[in-house]
């Protein structure tokens, strides 16, 4: 393969790769926690967008378990971000294993 053609080909898998980031980061990815009493919103950059609490979650006495469903509810959605980058990432990369 000559060099040229190769680095056009590398060329072409960045721009698709910006572009595809892009996408990703304008992606929403909602999660729960404790029976959909808190939800929370997170952006494909990892940025929180939202968290919805019920007001039936808000115990006065007991504002830990409230925190715990917030952390948890976070938690999933970022990890549902990451997992959708990961993978868009890799698809356009043909498998290879090259870090983002």
């Amino acid at each position: 393969m000559d060099m040229k053609k190769m680095m056009k080909q590398a060329q072409k898998m960045q721009r698709d790769a910006a572009a595809a980031q892009e996408e990703i980061a304008q992606m929403e990815f909602t999660a729960s926690a404790g029976g959909g009493m808190v939800e929370a919103v997170v952006m494909g950059d990892n940025t929180l967008k939202s968290v919805k609490i019920d007001p039936d979650a808000v115990d006065p006495e007991d504002v830990e378990m409230l925190e715990d469903m917030i952390v948890a509810a976070v938690n999933e959605a970022a990890r549902q971000a990451a997992d959708a980058s990961n993978a868009r990432m890799s698809s356009l990369m043909g498998g290879m294993n090259l870090p983002f």
